[in-house]
């Protein structure tokens, strides 16, 4: 038995010191050390030895065991060190090599636009509000003069998670809301952006889910004249200098009177083009003079304070400052698509 174990010894160690990969090097190690490997059959024969010679072979074997441990431990350090060396080796860096550029991205068109509308309307001393997009039937429809069973309501069909709780269909509960909270007391100067919903069938001008930037301003005499001189330079710091606007009559319930808002043509300066349709203007939003019942249901007194509110789509906006043909290449995140606003 003692001849036995110094040969395995022997067979062992001459094995790991050729083994040429941490594998090899592992399979050795059970094959000579592991439950079914020959060290331990040699164990399971001690039984048959006398008494006396026993505890002799018990620590031969154990110094075995530990000899060829030893050996696969110091080994395997070897071979770790020599694997590193070589990984290092090959994945040497050229500090002195130039830099590779980290490609940039860029704003998403309609962000940029957003950000845009959003900085001119602060610089005129306008802040940004913002609310909910789940809202409740009041303050989306009734606080804004829209009663149940409204006909205007069908204008703007939504989508109901209750009789009360729907997806706001704009963003002027944020106006209601907001004026609530003044209790009264003006002045209040806001702009809305968010996300709205609209039961709506996608297509090229229309989806059922899109931005909008609405704008409201409350004091003591506000008149339509401060509205006209607001859109104007809105207009003109977003479609150039030259730029005119005209109001059309028009209805909507939270204002009165109410208007449609038109911009000069930028592409053909009101001559007639297809972007105009031939008519010189461009529908671009929608505004009026806060309704007095609005102001009243949010604690204004509408003989001592007025408003005026407007509206706008910044798709709209965006399509039309960029020539964009289809409001859906907002939201389906073409890389060729995003990839034209880079400088924009």
């Amino acid at each position: 038995m003692q001849e036995r174990l110094m040969t395995l010894q022997g067979e062992a160690v001459e094995k790991i010191e050729k083994a040429a990969s941490l594998k090899e090097l592992q399979d050795i190690r059970v094959e000579y050390l592991g439950k079914k490997g020959p060290i331990t059959e040699v164990l399971k024969g001690m039984g048959k030895l006398p008494a006396e010679e026993r505890p002799k072979m018990g620590q031969l074997a154990n110094e075995v065991r530990d000899a060829i441990t030893q050996k696969v431990e110091t080994k395997q350090e070897k071979l770790e060190r020599e694997a590193l060396d070589a990984k290092l080796s090959s994945e040497t860096i050229d500090v002195t090599l130039p830099g590779r550029p980290v490609r940039k991205g860029n704003a998403h068109p309609l962000t940029a636009v957003i950000e845009e509308i959003e900085d001119l309307f602060i610089g005129m001393g306008f802040s940004v509000a913002e609310g909910p997009e789940v809202e409740t039937d009041y303050y989306n429809f009734e606080a804004l003069n829209l009663p149940k069973n409204h006909p205007a309501r069908d204008m703007q069909d939504s989508f109901f998670i209750t009789e009360d709780i729907l997806l706001r269909t704009q963003t002027s509960p944020v106006q209601a809301r907001t004026m609530e909270k003044h209790e009264g007391r003006g002045p209040v100067k806001i702009i809305s952006p968010g996300k709205v919903y609209r039961r709506d069938t996608d297509d090229a001008t229309h989806s059922h889910q899109f931005m909008q930037i609405e704008g409201l301003y409350v004091d003591k005499d506000v008149r339509m004249s401060d509205l006209k001189g607001t859109l104007t330079l809105f207009a003109q710091k977003l479609f150039g200098a030259e730029r005119e606007i005209r109001l059309r009559p028009s209805f909507f319930p939270f204002t009165e009177p109410s208007v449609e808002v038109d911009v000069s043509c930028f592409k053909c300066n009101g001559k007639g083009c297809s972007i105009c349709k031939r008519t010189g203007w461009i529908e671009i939003l929608g505004a009026g003079m806060v309704h007095p019942n609005v102001l009243e249901m949010a604690g204004f007194d509408s003989k001592e304070y007025t408003g005026f509110a407007f509206g706008m789509g910044p798709e709209r906006i965006a399509m039309l400052k960029y020539g964009i043909d289809d409001i859906r290449h907002f939201y389906a995140n073409d890389v060729r698509f995003l990839e034209q606003f880079k400088r924009a």
